[in-house]
Formats: structure tokens, sequence, C-alpha cells
């Protein structure tokens, strides 16, 4: 056998040998996930079943009205704090465990759909990179202002209007008119480092997390775009309609048609916006979403949803060999900023020097929401956690109790 003819069996074994340990990954499909017992995978069933019990035992007492919650809490008492999407009732504590790729754990009611608050950040910051993907967007590092024409509201009630009566007043939504907004970059809106100015959906950048003196929220020097880190939905919100005004249709659909589907996403997940948040756009009327539940709308989803959606962000973007989102924008999400070291593209949260959660490795992170809504991604150790309703100071420690119960974890 001569030199090239050994060189090319070698190469085709290889690619073999890549091709079977790739379709040695499980991938759940529509409508099902298959479940293993711990011990199949040599997890110690007892620890794991501790965990379980204490995710449950330290369920959030918030109340589960979510209304009556978000008047009990600080965002309640916030300038023009009042809700204006759709608010749902919430489950008790629920989760799932995801080991080697497997459903190991389950508490609650995983199928039930809920709201997920800030995870929608994470889910909104895919739609932009699947923007990027395409070549919708050149690049993150672009100005946002460029990309962005006329918006136009839709405003029913203004139909009779005489124009005559309102000269001074604008008929279009313009995110980046000021000096200030127009140096602002889609990577600025991502990493919460734009400091927007403005007012959109009737909630003011300063009215949201209100800091320094009040007689200064309107007259404060403006932070250089990429200088402050500040997380504040209002800009959230300006990225989601600067999306929508990209590709040009609801990001709902995008998600469902680019991401949902083909991660075999159930048919049960709602992404809302606001009352009052719709736009004309191709003479159609669109809703444009929010990135979280602040004000209400935002993401309702089942555990199960959110674990495919952690899982396709562990194995990179792929899923089953296909490449649903790229691995280069997922590897962006994951890298922070010195401005905020512990922080991606939102909503990735990282572990940078093991700060967030010590037992667990540093290249672990999370995908977080108010609730707490967590879904934990580990590629080290081949894990993941939804966990829904926990108390907050205690996701940490649920995660610890689970790298205890799988032989040889990382950390």
């Amino acid at each position: 056998m001569n030199f090239y003819r050994k060189i090319t069996l070698i190469t085709a074994f290889c690619l073999m040998y890549i091709s079977t340990q790739a379709q040695s990954t499980y991938f759940p499909p529509f409508g099902e996930w298959e479940e293993k017992k711990p011990q199949d995978l040599e997890v110690n069933a007892t620890k794991l079943k501790a965990a379980i019990d204490f995710a449950i035992q330290e369920e959030s007492t918030e109340n589960k009205n979510l209304k009556l919650a978000h008047y009990q809490s600080a965002f309640g008492r916030e300038p023009l704090g009042f809700p204006v999407g759709p608010l749902k009732d919430r489950g008790a504590a629920a989760g799932l465990i995801v080991y080697k790729g497997y459903v190991i754990g389950k508490w609650g009611d995983p199928e039930r759909v809920d709201l997920t608050f800030s995870v929608a950040k994470s889910i909104l910051s895919t739609t932009v990179g699947l923007a990027i993907d395409k070549g919708l967007i050149k690049s993150e590092k672009d100005l946002a202002y460029k990309y962005i024409g006329p918006i136009i509201p839709y405003e029913p009630q203004k139909a009779m209007m005489n124009k005559s009566d309102h000269l001074m007043e604008e008929d279009i939504i313009d995110l980046f008119a000021t000096d200030h907004n127009k140096k602002i970059s889609w990577e600025h809106l991502l990493r919460q480092t734009s400091d927007w100015e403005g007012t959109l959906w009737g909630k003011p950048d300063w009215a949201d997390r209100p800091q320094g003196d009040s007689k200064e929220w309107l007259t404060r020097s403006r932070n250089e775009p990429g200088t402050v880190y500040k997380y504040n939905d209002t800009r959230v919100n300006v990225l989601a309609l600067a999306a929508l005004h990209v590709w040009r249709k609801p990001l709902p659909q995008v998600l469902k048609e680019h991401v949902m589907d083909k991660i075999g996403a159930s048919h049960t997940w709602r992404w809302t916006g606001y009352e009052n948040s719709y736009v004309v756009l191709d003479g159609q009327i669109v809703q444009s979403v929010s990135g979280g539940s602040h004000w209400g709308g935002g993401m309702f989803i089942s555990a199960y949803d959110q674990a495919r959606f952690g899982y396709l962000t562990m194995n990179k973007g792929n899923w089953n060999g296909t490449q649903v989102i790229s691995e280069d924008w997922i590897n962006k999400s994951r890298t922070p900023t010195s401005v905020q070291t512990n922080y991606g593209f939102m909503n990735y949260f990282l572990n940078t020097d093991k700060k967030e959660i010590p037992s667990a490795p540093e290249t672990a992170f999370f995908h977080l929401g108010a609730g707490v809504n967590m879904i934990y991604v580990d590629e080290e150790n081949d894990l993941v956690i939804v966990t829904r309703w926990i108390k907050n100071d205690k996701k940490a420690d649920l995660v610890k109790m689970v790298l205890e119960s799988i032989p040889n974890a990382k950390n």
C-alpha cells in the first residue's frame, strides 16, 4: 500500500470516528425527552434526590399572583412602575436536570408554561445573532442607527385627531435621534452598556432601577457607550424594536422558524410585548416584544423548552448536526468585558473567577431571570439544570448539590 493511499485511509477512518462521536450525542426529538435513572449514568441517586428535595424546599416565597408580587417588590414602587403587559400566576417550584443529554431528575410540573422573566433576554440576543449570521447586520460593532428607518407607532386613537392641534408632536419613533444615541452600537445594547437615553412604550430610561438624585435623572451627564454597565429593561426593549425593524417581521416568528422548530420545542411557548408596543411595519400591525417581564409581557415557556434552549447553547449552537446559531455567536455571547466581568451578551451570566457559583467550573454560565428562573449550562460536566421559582440565594447551592452527585464532576 503506497504512502498516499495510507494517508487517505487514515483520514477516512478519522472522519468516520468524528462522525460517530457526533452522532453519539443524544438530542431529544420533538415531543419527548428520554429519561434515564441516575444510576444508569453512575450518578449518585441519593445525592441527586437530596438536591431535588432542596429545590422544592427552597421555593421562592414571593406571591404566586405575579401582579401582587410586582407591586410588593421594588419594581412596583419605581416611577411609572405599573405593568403594561400580561402577567400570569406562576406555578410551584419546578425544574429539570439533564446529564449527558438525558433527563435524570425533575420536580414540579416542567411542562407548565410560566413567565421566565429575563431569560427572555438570551432569546432576544439570539435573534440579533441570527441577523448577523444571515448578513442582515454586518457586525455587532456597527452603529445601530444606520440600520433603522422611521418607526411608525400604531396609535388608532389618533385616527380622528386634528394634526393642527399637535404641530410640535412627532408622528414617528426615532430610537437614535440624539447625538449620544447615534454613538450606540449593537454590541453596546447587547452588553447593556449603551446608556441609551429616551422613553419607549411610556417607560423612560431613568425610571427603570433609578439611581442618584431624582432632580438629576434628566440632566445627568451621559456615559460614553461601552464604559458603564447598567441593567435596564427600557434599553433592552430598544434592542427588541431595532431587531424587529432589521428582520421586518415579528421576532416570535423569527425565533420559531430559526430556532425553536429546529430544536424540537413544543408549540406552547409564547413571546409577547406590551398592550402599547405595536408598530406599523410594511403595512402590517406588528407587536414589538419585551426582553423581560419587568412591566409584564415577555417569554411564557415550559421548563422543557427552556432546557432545550440551554442544551443548544451548551452544544455551541449545534443541534444534532445542524448549526442553528453560529458557534462564533455563542463564543461572543460568553465573552465578558472589563466593564462587567460576569456578563456577556444578555442574558449570559458568566462564572468569572467562580464568583457566582464557586462549586462550578469557571466556564459554566447561566441564563437568568427573576423568580428565580435559571438555566445553568455546564459543558465541562455535560450538564444543564433548569430551576424555576427558587430563592435567589439558593441557586448556587442547588448547583453544588447536583455536581456532588455526579461522578468525577469538574469544578
